[in-house]
C-alpha cells in the first residue's frame, strides 16, 4: 500500500504542474525531482502515524476520509516548508498554487483508491454499505449460530470471533476466523470495530465479570445474548441480542428463588400491594400474579401509574385484580379496601423516597412515610391481615437525612403493631425488608446517568467517592416476599446487597457500556465529560443495612438476615406520635424535624434480640 501512495503523490504532484503551466507534458527538471521525492519523504510517515495502514481496505470506516483529509493537509504543510528553504538555499521558484493543487489531488488520489478498493472487495464478500462489523466474543456453538444467524439479517456483518482458549485461536468455527482477545485493541483499530457481541452465556459468573471489565474499556458498544436455552427457536437469535444492564457489572451471584416460600406467601391468597405502580410495588405485582393468587388489590396514589400497571397485570393471567386509587394517609379508603376484600398479605410499599426532595418537603415526607405506614399497619392490625411486610432502606441506618428517618419511624411503627399482635396472640406477622438502591427505580441514579449520557453528557456525580448498595428489582422483589413468609413477628429483615458500589465507577462503566470513551485531560476532546457537583441535602457518603452486623443472624434463604429486635422500651412511641402529628398539623417544619431524630437517637440500640427475649 505504501508504494501504491508513493505512486499516488507523485501522480499528485505531475497533475499539479501539468494544471499549473496548461500543458500535458511539464518539464522533469533536478529541483521538481528532489521536490517530489521530499513529498513522498513528508507524507508517507504521516500517514503510518495516522493510522492510514492499520485498517484493513475492506472493512474501512466512513469517517476515515476526516483522517486522509489530516494526514494530507499535514504532509502538504510540511512540504511547503521544505520549498521555502529551498527557495532560501536558491533551488529554484514554486509557484504558490502547486501545494494547493497537490493537497487537492493527493487527497483524491489517496482517498479514493482506499474506497474503490473497498467497494471492490465489499462486492466480492456480501457485506452492505448500510452494515458495520462487529465481533462475537465466544466460540461456541452459540456463538456460531448467532453469525450465521446475523449474515443477511440486520446491519452487522461478523468480522469473527474472539476467544480466550488458545486452542481456537486461527481456527476458522462455522466460516469465521478465531482471534485472541489479547488483540482485541488491535483488532477494533484495524477492522473499525464499533460493537462486540458476548456470547458467553455458559461461563461461570465470575469469568464473565472479567470480560465485560475488559472490553467496556475498549470504548465500543457491549451487546449480549441471552443463553440459548432461553431462546425458543434459533430464527429469533438476532432479535434477543440486548444491551448490556449495569447490575451485570456489578458482580452478584444469582440464588433461585424458593418455590417454596413463594407459594406459601401468595399462592391462592387474597394480596394488596400499596404503591403498585412505583418501581418495587410494580415488580411485587408481576411477581404476584405468576404465584396465582385468589385476588390481587393495586393501591396507588397516581392515576397515570395503577392505570399502566393494571393493564400490564390484567394480560398475565387470569387472576381477579382489583384497582384501587387513593392514598395510604386515608384511614377510610384503606380500612374500605382491606375489609371488602378480606386481605388475607400486604405489601406496603408506598413511600415518598427521593432524598432532596423530601428535605425539601419535609411534612409531606412525614405524613406520607410515617403516618401512611401507621394508617395502613394499624387497619391491618384491625382488620386481621395475616401478614403485613413494610419495604424499608438501607437509609433508615443511622438517618441523616429526613427520608431516612421516616423510615425508621416505619420500622418501629411496625415494630410495635408486631408486638401488640404478639401479646393478644393474634397470630398475625408484622415485618419490615430493609435493602438498598434498586438498579432503575424511580429517581435511582442509574436512569439519570442513562438520559444523561443519551443527551451527550456531562454526567453529574454528587461525590465520585460515595458508595451505594444496588440490586436488580426482580431480585428484590423475590426477596422481599421470601422474607415475609419466613417472619415470625416483628423481624427487620436484611437483603444481601453484595459489596457497595462507587458512584465514580458506576458513571465509568455506563459510559463505557454505552460506547463512549470518558472525556478528561489525555482526552480532551471526545467521549462523556464527568462532572462533580457535590453532595446534596442530606445525603450520606456511604449507606449502612445494620447497626450492629454482628447482630444480624442467617435465615434458611443464604440471601435474606434477620436483626432480630427488643420491645421498645425506654420511650413512649405513641407519645413521639402524638407528639409528631401535632407539628404536622400545625405546620411547624423546624418542630416536626426535631421530633424526628430525637426518637432516633434514643432508639440507636434495639436490634439485639426478638420480641421474644429469644438470643
Amino acid at each position: 500500500m505504501i508504494f501504491l501512495d508513493t505512486g499516488a503523490l507523485l501522480l499528485a504532484i505531475w497533475a499539479s504542474y501539468a494544471i499549473r503551466l496548461s500543458i500535458w507534458t511539464p518539464a522533469i527538471t533536478s529541483e521538481r525531482v528532489l521536490l517530489s521525492a521530499f513529498a513522498c519523504i513528508a507524507a508517507i510517515p504521516v500517514f503510518i502515524r495516522m493510522g492510514l495502514y492499520r485498517s484493513v481496505i475492506r472493512y474501512l470506516p466512513e469517517a476515515a476520509v476526516w483522517t486522509i483529509l489530516k494526514a494530507m493537509l499535514i504532509a502538504t504543510m510540511i512540504w511547503v516548508i521544505i520549498i521555502f528553504l529551498m527557495e532560501m538555499a536558491g533551488q529554484g521558484i514554486v509557484p504558490r498554487s502547486i501545494p494547493f493543487l497537490y493537497f487537492v489531488l493527493g487527497t483524491l488520489l489517496i482517498g479514493g483508491m482506499r474506497f474503490a478498493a473497498k467497494w471492490v472487495l465489499m462486492a466480492g464478500t456480501g457485506m452492505r454499505r448500510d452494515e458495520e462489523p462487529v465481533f462475537i466474543y465466544g466460540a461456541g456453538p452459540t456463538a456460531a449460530q448467532l453469525a450465521l444467524a446475523l449474515k443477511g439479517h440486520g446491519n452487522r456483518y461478523v468480522m469473527g470471533l474472539i476467544d480466550d482458549d488458545s486452542t481456537n485461536h486461527g481456527r476458522d468455527i462455522g466460516g469465521y476466523r478465531v482471534f485472541p482477545s489479547t488483540e482485541l485493541p488491535q483488532l477494533i483499530d484495524r477492522y473499525g470495530i464499533k460493537e462486540i457481541i458476548l456470547s458467553m452465556s455458559a461461563i461461570p459468573i465470575s469469568q464473565r465479570q472479567a470480560v465485560l471489565a475488559r472490553v467496556t474499556e475498549l470504548g465500543v458498544k457491549v451487546r449480549s445474548l441471552p443463553d440459548i436455552s432461553d431462546l425458543v427457536d434459533g430464527r429469533y437469535i438476532v432479535s434477543q441480542i440486548r444491551e448490556i444492564e449495569i447490575d451485570e457489572l456489578l458482580g452478584r451471584s444469582f440464588v433461585p428463588a424458593d418455590n417454596g416460600l413463594l407459594d406459601q406467601a401468595l399462592a391462592g391468597k387474597v394480596v394488596m400491594v400499596t404503591g403498585a405502580g412505583g418501581s418495587i410495588g410494580s415488580e411485587l405485582c408481576r411477581l404476584i400474579i405468576r404465584r396465582k393468587p385468589e385476588k390481587l388489590i393495586l393501591f396507588e396514589a397516581s392515576e397515570y401509574a395503577l392505570y399502566q400497571i393494571e393493564q400490564e397485570v390484567l394480560a398475565r393471567g387470569e387472576t381477579l385484580i382489583v384497582p384501587v386509587l387513593g392514598s395510604v394517609t386515608d384511614r377510610r379508603t384503606v380500612e374500605r379496601t382491606i375489609r371488602s376484600h378480606g386481605v388475607q398479605v400486604l405489601y406496603h410499599a408506598a413511600a415518598h423516597k427521593h432524598v432532596p426532595l423530601v428535605e425539601a418537603n419535609v411534612l409531606e415526607g412525614i405524613r406520607n412515610n410515617v403516618f401512611g405506614t401507621l394508617t395502613v399497619a394499624t387497619v391491618a392490625a384491625e382488620q386481621q391481615v395475616e401478614s403485613f411486610v413494610l419495604i424499608s432502606s438501607d437509609k433508615a441506618v443511622r438517618p441523616t437525612n429526613v427520608m431516612g428517618a421516616t423510615k425508621r419511624w416505619a420500622e418501629l411503627i411496625v415494630r410495635q403493631m408486631a408486638i401488640e399482635a404478639h401479646s393478644k396472640s393474634t397470630g398475625q406477622v408484622f415485618c419490615a425488608v430493609r435493602f438498598g438502591n434498586v438498579i432503575g427505580s424511580n429517581g435511582s441514579v442509574v436512569p439519570l446517568f442513562k438520559k444523561q449520557i443519551a443527551s451527550g453528557g456531562p454526567v453529574t456525580l454528587t461525590d465520585p467517592d460515595m458508595t451505594r448498595y444496588f440490586m436488580a428489582i426482580p431480585e428484590a422483589a423475590e426477596l422481599i416476599v421470601q422474607a415475609g413468609a419466613l417472619s415470625a413477628g416483628g423481624d427487620v429483615f436484611l437483603l444481601d446487597m453484595g459489596e457497595p458500589v462507587r458512584i465514580g465507577d458506576l458513571a465509568k462503566n455506563m459510559i463505557r457500556l454505552a460506547g463512549f470513551q470518558i472525556r478528561s485531560s489525555e482526552n480532551p476532546d471526545s467521549g462523556i465529560a464527568i462532572e462533580v457537583i457535590g453532595k446534596r441535602p442530606g445525603e450520606k457518603l456511604f449507606e449502612e443495612l445494620f447497626y450492629d452486623r454482628g447482630n444480624a443472624k442467617p435465615t434458611r434463604h443464604p440471601k435474606i438476615t434477620r436483626a432480630d429486635s427488643a420491645a421498645i422500651t425506654g420511650y413512649d412511641m405513641s407519645a413521639s406520635l402524638q407528639k409528631l402529628e401535632r407539628a404536622i398539623l400545625e405546620e411547624e417544619e423546624e418542630e416536626a424535624r426535631n421530633i424526628l431524630f430525637a426518637l432516633i437517637r434514643t432508639d440507636e440500640l434495639v436490634e439485639n434480640t426478638d420480641i421474644d427475649g429469644r438470643p
